[in-house]
């Protein structure tokens, strides 16, 4: 049976925590986690109304966008409405893990599924996080250690290329040695140069994992001393905070407006800019992202959209002569939690996973026509998703 522990270590894998920024809070914030896991929900903030449909729903497990805890607190009471949903899920035993910035910055988080959302391409991090080193290693064997050569290797840790495993490429070839008087070669004499039908095996290997690669490809090989050659590699990092991509076609500001309200569900949009601005290059910036304007200047974006903005950026977005478009905090990023849940229970079959169904924005619009004494309860509409 899946147990919270697993999860999370997915969660690990997929958004890993060294990508939350400083000041961040992620991880399991919440439970035990050796504890079995047969129903989970996704939701962007645990609130009173998430923890409930959490535990009217037998969850075992939130993952919330936002995490608990997020500030100092030296009091969990149920009668303190921001610690009152914790002080629930507790009781029920339900556990909480975020995400968080590390989900916002991940290679395929939130801010790229934005731009999937707005038809962006050729996508790179507004500001890119140095990826862990990694290397190619090329090794040269005979056809029967293939197998065995292989299997070791990938179980040291070679041969993942983002969601695939056991990956490798094989160019057959042939290749000569002398063995001299010391030697005591596996395949013909020593005295004599040979010539071998061979593999040229080649896989890709994080740098943390080298050595053991290394080793691995030695105990699995057949020959006294294999031949290897090590490259390091520095591919384009895909990993950082935001996102900048490019249209297809360039549209006009106001184009590009109408298709950002439909693609997020929304009523309405925030824009600074004109409507008839060409717009060709896109930065994105989920949540309270107003911050990367600058770097959207300075990477020749054409318009910024983001969650939220300060009348100050607002201005400064004015000045610099870039668009900027304010969807709503809500509106960026529910879209990732509803994705999350769909990954989880792809990546766990066994589990039951759903997004929170009684989430709602707490932020709606009121039109001069809706304003009136006779308004009935709150419906929880937002304009959002």
């Amino acid at each position: 049976m899946t147990t919270i522990a697993e999860v999370v270590r997915w969660l690990e894998d997929f958004a890993p925590s060294r990508l939350a920024e400083s000041w961040d809070n992620v991880g399991l914030l919440l439970g035990d986690p050796a504890e079995p896991v047969k129903r989970g929900m996704t939701c962007l903030t645990v609130t009173k109304e998430t923890a409930l449909e959490a535990l009217g729903t037998q969850a075992d497990l939130v993952v919330s966008h936002h995490p608990v805890l997020f500030r100092e607190t030296k009091r969990i009471r149920s009668d303190v409405p921001a610690t009152e949903p914790l002080w629930m899920l507790a009781r029920a035993g339900v556990a909480i893990a975020s995400p968080h910035t590390a989900f916002d910055s991940a290679r395929d988080g939130i801010n790229e599924g934005l731009c999937r959302r707005l038809g962006l391409i050729d996508t790179a991090p507004l500001r890119p996080i140095a990826e862990p080193s990694s290397f190619k290693v090329v090794v040269f064997t005979p056809e029967p250690d293939r197998e065995a050569v292989l299997t070791a290797a990938f179980a040291a840790g070679a041969g993942r290329i983002g969601d695939y495993a056991e990956c490798s490429f094989a160019t057959p070839g042939q290749g000569t040695f002398f063995g001299t008087e010391n030697a005591n070669p596996t395949v013909g004499r020593r005295g004599r140069r040979e010539t071998v039908d061979e593999l040229r095996l080649e896989m890709v290997c994080p740098g943390g994992r080298l050595a053991a690669v290394l080793a691995a490809i030695r105990s699995g090989h057949s020959y006294e001393e294999p031949a290897i050659d090590v490259f390091a590699l520095n591919p384009p990092s895909t990993i950082g905070s935001g996102r900048i991509g490019r249209l297809a076609e360039p549209v006009t500001l106001g184009e590009f407006a109408r298709t950002a309200i439909r693609a997020l569900g929304l009523e309405t949009i925030q824009m600074v800019g004109s409507l008839a601005a060409d717009v060709e290059r896109v930065a994105v910036a989920c949540g309270a992202g107003d911050d990367f304007l600058g770097d959207a200047v300075r990477l020749g974006a054409q318009v910024l959209l983001t969650g939220e903005s300060r009348f100050h950026r607002a201005l400064e977005a004015r000045a610099s002569e870039i668009g900027l478009l304010v969807a709503g905090h809500y509106a960026t990023e529910r879209p990732g939690v509803e994705d999350l849940a769909d990954r989880i229970g792809r990546a766990f079959p066994d589990l039951v996973v759903w997004p929170s169904a009684d989430e709602t924005d707490p932020l709606r619009f009121v039109r001069d026509h809706d304003a009136t004494d006779s308004e009935q309860p709150d419906s929880g509409w937002s304009g959002s998703p």
